[in-house]
């Protein structure tokens, strides 16, 4: 909940202020920021699972329970949801200043609904868009993968959800233009749920094309994508890898032996 509490703050910050209380890179920290604290928050209770894709490429790859799968879907929803709420309460007369109370989706010049769920940019095409989800979570899960396997350079505990927060901020840094970044399908459709009975109607969902399938189905690939890269040519070939760096050094010990072994014949 805390996570979807501070991006879409942010979000609505920026848009409700025009421009005057932040921009995009303040909505990157906020969504940035939002994960690591929510990571702290929720680190040795649950494991952090905030993103179902996540939770979901966990239980393919690193045999979290499938029969969690769904309990713990349920709960990132919910937060969400709630998170949602708790925002608009914050934010409706800021909403209303803005808009004079016509709920309007993106591309309209008064549209408040991108505050909560993302939104295609007019020329981005579905496929593009999709695209676009399956590379950012990817990314998110590759990068994931790693700061948690200990077997590679992860970092200490108390650093990797700063880290991963820092992978979010650089996702939206880098992939955020055509829409929005959303690389998690609670963040987008519980929001998307919340604008759709509290004013803005069905083209939240009508929207872009039926935009709202994009970024649940687009992550969920994307992270077992990202995940699977990772496993594939990274965690499953530790001991390959570990054999083909200690070889060196193996040969290495046995030609100083064999160095050591003829200066003393010489002198004997």
């Amino acid at each position: 909940m805390s996570v979807k509490t501070f991006g879409i703050g942010s979000v609505a910050q920026v848009v409700l202020g025009k421009g005057n209380f932040g921009d995009f890179l303040s909505i990157n920290f906020g969504w940035g920021l939002g994960v690591t604290f929510g990571c702290y928050v929720a680190g040795n209770v649950t494991g952090a699972h905030m993103n179902p894709a996540m939770t979901i490429a966990l239980a393919v790859y690193k045999k979290f329970p499938w029969r969690k799968v769904p309990m713990y879907i349920t709960a990132q929803m919910l937060g969400s949801f709630i998170a949602s709420a708790v925002c608009h309460a914050i934010y409706i007369e800021g909403i209303n200043a803005y808009d004079g109370g016509v709920r309007q989706t993106p591309p309209h010049v008064n549209a408040t609904a991108q505050i909560w769920a993302t939104y295609p940019q007019p020329y981005l095409s579905t496929a593009a868009g999709f695209f676009d989800q399956i590379v950012g979570t990817g990314l998110l899960a590759l990068c994931v993968f790693a700061l948690v396997d200990d077997k590679n350079w992860a970092p200490p505990d108390y650093l990797k959800p700063l880290l991963i927060g820092f992978v979010v901020l650089n996702i939206g840094d880098t992939f955020g233009l055509n829409c929005g970044y959303a690389i998690n399908p609670a963040r987008d459709f519980a929001p998307r749920l919340w604008t759709l009975i509290a004013g803005w109607g069905t083209p939240t969902f009508v929207n872009g094309n039926y935009w709202f399938w994009v970024p649940i189905v687009g992550p969920i690939l994307g992270a077992i994508v990202g995940g699977g890269m990772y496993m594939f040519f990274i965690e499953m070939r530790w001991d390959e890898i570990r054999k083909s760096s200690v070889a060196p050094a193996n040969e290495t010990e046995l030609e100083q032996v064999r160095t050591d072994k003829e200066v003393n014949d010489g002198r004997n």
